[in-house]
């Protein structure tokens, strides 16, 4: 399991998230499955470990066989009105582990990286209609420029190569798109990581779908419960960020006329909590991860 995914933070996790032994706790990006099994193993009898994951490759590696586990295949979005299903309102505890998982990345026909040529999808769900060669040959100028400007910091003018190149050729492979570009930076991979970062958080709706997760979270949570998020950017992180201290992404505490804080959530750790230098260098993928953990105010 751990080839797949090497669950990231997770001594952390185990020891800020888990509260309740006999809770209700859900995994929402269940990638390899270690966070959910390790969460199984430190609850009870008769505690209980929901995971999702929209993608059917994390589905179909699902090796855990426990009585106390189910296994969805949704977008986490949905988080809310799946629970519903199980008869379930509220939950102890709340963990995403967002992005992308190594198997994704590591996958040479997904094209997600910048490693591989291959068809240009991105798709973490292969059902999804819309993948990354469609929004490269068929997105305007402004609509190109505006998702590398807000999802890849990317500034400079990278969607008049695009739509230039495009013009002779369809750009159908990451190379294409690698190659349409032609610009020779000193840090060329990380130029490149982030207009891939960009497209695939287009292809993914990956911003509004972490929004809809932290709505949903504060209203399934139990006063009490927490919920742990794992960002690995500054974009994800600042959504993060801003919610777990106010409950609202307009970034404005809420008080009521006797200067009381009437944010919904308490953070458990006012720092941002990092990976161990031990596990860093262990897990290449934990460099970056950012972690936050919030509780709900009783």
């Amino acid at each position: 399991m751990n080839e797949y995914h090497i669950p990231v933070l997770l001594d952390e996790i185990l020891s800020f998230l888990v509260k309740e032994k006999n809770g209700i706790y859900i995994d929402t990006t269940f990638g390899g499955g270690g966070h959910s099994l390790s969460l199984l193993n430190k609850l009870s009898n008769q505690g209980r470990v929901i995971a999702f994951d929209k993608d059917i490759d994390s589905i179909k590696k699902n090796n855990i066989i426990d009585a106390r586990f189910n296994l969805i295949k949704t977008n986490y979005r949905f988080i809310k009105k799946i629970i519903k299903l199980f008869n379930i309102n509220k939950v102890s505890g709340i963990l995403a582990d967002l992005g992308i998982s190594s198997h994704q990345i590591n996958s040479p026909k997904r094209g997600f990286s910048i490693r591989y040529n291959s068809l240009l999808d991105m798709r973490m769900d292969p059902d999804n209609q819309i993948n990354a060669q469609h929004i490269i040959n068929n997105y305007s100028y402004n609509e190109l420029s505006n998702i590398l400007i807000r999802f890849g910091e990317v500034k400079n003018n990278i969607s008049k190569l695009i739509l230039k190149h495009r013009k002779k050729k369809q750009i159908k492979y990451t190379f294409d798109l690698i190659n349409s570009l032609n610009f020779f930076y000193k840090k060329k991979n990380k130029f490149l990581s982030k207009i891939f970062q960009s497209l695939r958080i287009e292809v993914n709706d990956e911003i509004n779908a972490l929004k809809d997760l932290l709505k949903n979270s504060l209203s399934i949570l139990k006063p009490g419960g927490r919920i742990a998020v794992i960002s690995y950017h500054s974009i994800e992180d600042r959504i993060v960020k801003t919610f777990l201290k106010t409950g609202n992404f307009n970034g404005i505490v809420p008080y009521d006329k006797y200067g009381n804080n009437l944010s919904p959530l308490i953070l458990l750790e006012p720092r941002i909590i990092f990976s161990s230098k031990e596990e860093k260098k262990e897990n290449n993928r934990s460099r970056s991860a950012i972690l936050r953990i919030a509780e709900k105010k009783i």
